[in-house]
């Protein structure tokens, strides 16, 4: 990818939800040109999709088929920005492991989620025990989140402990929200992030594509890699 050539962008899963508001963001960035749609709502294949020379694809599809179409991108030299959580991570890193191309995912794409999660890790120091509650639309096929499983991970690395209880909820009419409720000697914390708007996973989801190319190390995990200079020693 030039400095002066747009990025070419596919997108895996165009036709759903997330596919759709990253389609429409990336047809919005100057810096950015939409090549190709993958779905099979749309008659498309990621082969056709590939066949259009991106330089980055977009997965947002299923855990079942986010990790062959990582897979595929990264055998064919394409950088892979995936949003989809519950597949092999392992499967992944020992694929970056033989290619030269990049791949990043992320269990959450908005900023907001990054800050709760690093506020919640901070948090969990200091009080006595936590519980993480996510609730998620109906649709949504993995329980717990992965933003919630991510949490968790933070929060027992942070203090060394066991990783809290997760809670999940899936309801029509929710987009993505979750809270972290922490608990001491007569007091409570909660920290709480809502996405009423899949809009709001977009300026993730363009700085992923902006830097995913430039990663020094492959794969690289979590959106708090790229927002924050103190993270980046331990990517991936």
């Amino acid at each position: 990818m030039s400095a002066q050539a747009p990025i070419r962008v596919a997108v895996a899963g165009a036709a759903g939800r997330m596919g759709q508001a990253t389609c429409e963001a990336v047809q919005g960035a100057d810096d950015m040109e939409l090549v190709a749609r993958a779905d099979p709502a749309l008659g498309a294949s990621l082969q056709q999709a590939l066949e259009s020379r991106p330089d980055v694809l977009v997965d947002f599809t299923r855990p079942d088929t986010a990790l062959p179409n990582a897979l595929a991108c990264l055998e064919a030299g394409v950088h892979v920005v995936i949003g989809t959580t519950g597949f092999d991570m392992e499967s992944l890193r020992q694929a970056c492991r033989r290619v030269k191309a990049n791949a990043f995912t992320a269990p959450n794409f908005a900023i907001g989620a990054v800050l709760m999660m690093r506020f919640a890790a901070e948090a969990a120091k200091h009080m006595d025990a936590a519980e993480i509650v996510e609730l998620h639309h109906d649709a949504k096929l993995d329980a717990p989140s992965g933003t919630a499983a991510r949490t968790a991970q933070l929060m027992a690395s942070a203090t060394g402990g066991a990783p809290p209880p997760i809670h999940s909820v899936r309801l029509p009419g929710l987009v993505a929200h979750q809270e972290v409720i922490l608990g001491a000697l007569g007091q409570t914390l909660t920290i709480r992030h809502d996405s009423i708007d899949r809009r709001s996973f977009m300026p993730g989801v363009l700085l992923a594509i902006r830097k995913v190319g430039q990663l020094r190390q492959s794969p690289v995990i979590g959106l708090e890699h790229l927002l924050f200079e103190d993270t980046r020693e331990g990517m991936g």
